[in-house]
Parts: C-alpha cells; sequence; structure tokens
C-alpha cells in the first residue's frame, strides 16, 4: 500500500474510532464476567445446598480460582480503557501508543496523590476522609477515583500526544529521545501536570454525570427504555459503545456501597456483587441496564423477525437465504451479535428498525417492573444461563422465556405485515438475476475467512483507493479517496450485509463475525507490491 498523508481526522471519526476502542476492553470484561459468574454462583451456598456433589475441595478450589481470575476485569477496569484507547485510536507504532497510556495513567494518578499528600489530605486510612474526598487505591496509589472517565481522558490525551510527537525529530544531541520513544516522556510531563488539576476540576464532572444519571433515574420505569432504544438507534452509526460506557462504568449508571466500597456504573455494581461473598442478590437499578434488557429482542424478537424475513422470501430463494438467517440467528442468540440480522433490514426499511429500537427498550422497561435481575453484558443465552439459571429464582430468570416468547410473536407479526404490505426488499424477495463468477466462488472457497477478499478489494477501488482500514466487531471501517470507485452492488453480491457511507471519503462494509478475518486477508493483499 502506497504511503500516505495523514489526513485530518473528522470530529465523526474520532467518536466512532473512540467508540470502537471499547470492544477490546468490553469483549475481555464480559468473558471475566462469565467467569465470575460461574465461580461465585457454584461455589454459592444456595448451589451446594442443592447440588451437594459440587460441595468438595477440588472443585470449589477450581471455581474459587475462576473467581479471582474473573475479578481481574473489575479490578483494573480504568487501566485496561487507558491502554486500549490510545492501541485502538493510534494509526501506526500501536504498541508504544499502548505503552505510553500505562504511563500517562500512572503519571495521571501519582500527580494527584502528590497534590493530596502536599495539602495534607493524604496518607489517610480515615474512612470519612477517604469518603469526603472519593479516594479510592489506583494501581496501588490513593487518589481521586476517576473512574472509567478519567482512564477515557487519559487515553484521548495520549492518544493525542502521539499523533503529534510521534514522528518528532529533536537535534542530534538529543536525538536519542526523539521520535517514537518521545511520545511516553512527553506524556509523563503532560499527564503529570494534568493529574495536579484532578482535584480542582474532578468535582464539577462528577456533578455532571451524577446529573445525567439524575435525569434517567428520573424517568422511572421509562429511563431504562430511554437507555436501550437509544443504544439502538447509535448503533448503525458506530456511536452505541460511548452512551454505553457512560451508563455502565460511571455515576450515571448508579452509584453504591458493595463490600464496604464505594462503586459506580451498571455493570461496576453488579461485578461488585458479584464477588463480595457477604452480598445476596443484585440490585435492581442496576441490572435493569444490563443484559435482561437486551433478552426479550435478543432471544426472541430478533429470531422472530428472521422467521418472518424466510417466510416471506420466494419459495425458490428460501434456501439460499436460510443459510444467511440462521447464522445471523446463532449470532444473536449465542453470541450477543445482532448487527448480521439488523442490517438486513435497516436499509430496506428503517421504519422497522425504528420499531425494532423502541421494542428493544420496552424490554428494558417491562423486565425491570418485573423486578428480574440478570446482569453481564451480552444478553445472550449464555448470560440467561450463568447469570440467571445458576444464580437461582431469585434473579427471576423464569420471566425471561415468557417475555422472549411474547417479543417472537410481536415481532414476526410486525415483521410479516410490514414486508408483505409495503412489499420490502428483505432478503430472498427479489428475482435473483445475479450469478457469482467461479472465480469468485473458488477465491471464496479457498480463503480462511469464506469471503472473495480480491473481490472485495477491487469493489473498493483497489488498494490504491484505501486509505486506512480497520474493524470492529461486524464491519469493515475504510477511509477512500474516491468514494466513487466504490461499487455497493459488488460489495452485496459477495455477501456483505450492508454499505454504510459516513461521509464523502469514509464507509463502513457490514461483513458479519468473520470480518476480522476478511480485514487481516485484506491487509495482506494491499501489503502485496503492485505488479
Amino acid at each position: 500500500m502506497p504511503t500516505q498523508t495523514k489526513q485530518k481526522i473528522t470530529l465523526w471519526e474520532f467518536f466512532q474510532s473512540l467508540g470502537k476502542t471499547f470492544m477490546l476492553p468490553v469483549a475481555l470484561l464480559s468473558f471475566c464476567g462469565i467467569m465470575l459468574g460461574i465461580g461465585s454462583s457454584l461455589s454459592s451456598r444456595d448451589v451446594l445446598t442443592l447440588l451437594p456433589v459440587l460441595d468438595n475441595t477440588p472443585l470449589q478450589l477450581l471455581f474459587t480460582w475462576m473467581s479471582k481470575i474473573g475479578s481481574f476485569g473489575f479490578s483494573f477496569l480504568p487501566v485496561m480503557f487507558a491502554v486500549a484507547i490510545p492501541l485502538g485510536m493510534a494509526r501506526d507504532n500501536k504498541g508504544v501508543a499502548a505503552f505510553a497510556g500505562f504511563v500517562g495513567f500512572t503519571v495521571f494518578n501519582l500527580a494527584t496523590n502528590f497534590y493530596l499528600t502536599t495539602k495534607g489530605i493524604l496518607p489517610s486510612i480515615d474512612p470519612l476522609v477517604l469518603k469526603a474526598n472519593n479516594i479510592q487505591t489506583v494501581l496501588g496509589i490513593q487518589s481521586i477515583d476517576t473512574g472509567i472517565l478519567g482512564a477515557i481522558i487519559v487515553g484521548i490525551v495520549v492518544f493525542l500526544l502521539h499523533e503529534r510527537f510521534s514522528t518528532i525529530r529533536l537535534p542530534d544531541a538529543l536525538s536519542f529521545f526523539g521520535g517514537t520513544r518521545f511520545v511516553p516522556i512527553i506524556t509523563l510531563l503532560v499527564l503529570g501536570l494534568l493529574g495536579l488539576l484532578v482535584p480542582l476540576i474532578w468535582p464539577w464532572f462528577a456533578m455532571g454525570i451524577n446529573g445525567l444519571g439524575r435525569l434517567i433515574h428520573s424517568a422511572g420505569a421509562f429511563g431504562p427504555m430511554i437507555f436501550g432504544t437509544g443504544e439502538r438507534l447509535l448503533l448503525p452509526f458506530g456511536l452505541q459503545h460511548i452512551l454505553v460506557a457512560i451508563i455502565r462504568f460511571t455515576e450515571a449508571g448508579g452509584t453504591m456501597d458493595v463490600c464496604g466500597h464505594s462503586v459506580s456504573g451498571a455493570l461496576t455494581i453488579f461485578q461488585a456483587q458479584l464477588s463480595c461473598p457477604t452480598t445476596h442478590g443484585f440490585s435492581e437499578s442496576a441490572t435493569q441496564f444490563l443484559s435482561q434488557g437486551k433478552m426479550p429482542a435478543f432471544l426472541g424478537g430478533l429470531p422472530g423477525a428472521a422467521l418472518a424475513m424466510y417466510h416471506c422470501a420466494r419459495p425458490e430463494n428460501r434456501h439460499k437465504i436460510k443459510g444467511l438467517l440462521i447464522s445471523g440467528v446463532v449470532a444473536c442468540v449465542v453470541g450477543g451479535t445482532t448487527e448480521p440480522l439488523e442490517f438486513l433490514f435497516l436499509f430496506v426499511a428503517p421504519f422497522l428498525y425504528l420499531i425494532h429500537a423502541i421494542l428493544t427498550g420496552l424490554g428494558f422497561t417491562i423486565m425491570s417492573v418485573l423486578g428480574v435481575t440478570i446482569g453481564n453484558t451480552d444478553g445472550n443465552i449464555i448470560d440467561f444461563l450463568v447469570f440467571g439459571v445458576l444464580h437461582g429464582l431469585q434473579t427471576k430468570w423464569y420471566m425471561v422465556p415468557v417475555v422472549a416468547a411474547v417479543w417472537f410473536v410481536a415481532y414476526y407479526a410486525i415483521f410479516r405485515f410490514a414486508i408483505t404490505r409495503f412489499n420490502i426488499k428483505t432478503p430472498g424477495r427479489d428475482i435473483d438475476n445475479s450469478t457469482t463468477s467461479e472465480k469468485s466462488a473458488k477465491a471464496a472457497s479457498s480463503s480462511k475467512s469464506g469471503y472473495d477478499t480480491p473481490g472485495i478489494l477491487v469493489a473498493l477501488g483497489g488498494a490504491d483507493n484505501i486509505v486506512s482500514l480497520d474493524n470492529c466487531i461486524t464491519r469493515l471501517r475504510l477511509s477512500v479517496k474516491d468514494m466513487k470507485l466504490v461499487d455497493d452492488a459488488t460489495l452485496k453480491n459477495l455477501r456483505a450485509i450492508g454499505v454504510v457511507h459516513v461521509n464523502e471519503h469514509n464507509l463502513q462494509v457490514v461483513i458479519g463475525p468473520q470480518v476480522q478475518s476478511v480485514k487481516d486477508e485484506l491487509d495482506y493483499l494491499i501489503a502485496q507490491p503492485s505488479v
């Protein structure tokens, strides 16, 4: 790929890129949650009373080990974000950016500790003093608990410093410190100064976040609906992760004392309660923003929509789309990844997607009203079993199949009526006149991803047309020189689920769960020298 001059990143691209970086720590956090959930539930008194066979030393040691390992995500969440953000956003020298992120986060808290020590507030073990000043131990450092928001600020600052100084050239006498080596150095200085300001400005940040939390919670039963609907509406633009992070990890999602510690954020509260041996049951105010709210739509609604699309397809085309729909349902129900199904109707019938977003939000409200308390992040069958069934009837997991069944019928009826009434061109509705070339089919079958990546590259305008290439969980994210060279129809014929044109130079190609393999193969093809 030819060397390109760095293009100035737009505000839209910035927030998209920022949201994408959240996926790395969140994916690990989700797995840690499953480990913690299995370990804590299978070592609980209720489960041991029900299944005495589990009450033996080797198994209990295993479950305790799983709980300890799983608690990592909760204990080190801020530093994971501080490292992941510059790692994900940096265009090159990503390792340097990640290293600088760790340096910046540590120095940020050390500087805050220095300020508090100078003022005579620290060192202290007085719980009243610590609580009054919002002081927690971060990486072994007594500092003001800025949580995920502080980590995000650190990550963004480090990214900006990396982009500005990673290619800096210093005088010969100082040349050893130039280039990428200068990034952690300038990070040390800038974040060391920024940390001194935290005690002065952080109360204002905290006040704003708490105000947002009060606004959401003041909506009562409709608060979860606002969150759930908003998340779905932001998903097509790739901005949903920002809203989710605010609720999951900041005071906007609530604040609670758990095991003697004040924790903030819906997911943080849930995981703290999960790992606390003296806590029984989970906070409804926290879980109302978590997995349980997604389950009606994910386990019932979207599979119902998929069945409606199958029945509305032409009979001669049903066998062609069966695999597409089944893989989408499996990704949704088992993995909690909904885009492969949602993008099948998003572009051809946006009003159906709006209905889907509203029904998803309503699912959050219904689960909250029913008093269901199932946490974690994904809303899939794994979350249902691990954080619902395994934790006993107190989670009211038995309500999930009932509501999911209602959502299945509702989605099926709405989608079938809308597709037939308005002749919506969902998969299989058109007369299929397209043919896949023998060459394309051979390329797809021989590739690791199962996609014709050479054909996709040609449809994107070739290697010379691509300025940058990245991916999120289901989509290729690209910047191109000339959008006119991008062939949407060919991309869809090559099994792309959808193509989103963000602006004149940026687009997203919705691939599905195999997007990482497609991106890796495209990177390899782009790197090949031109003949």
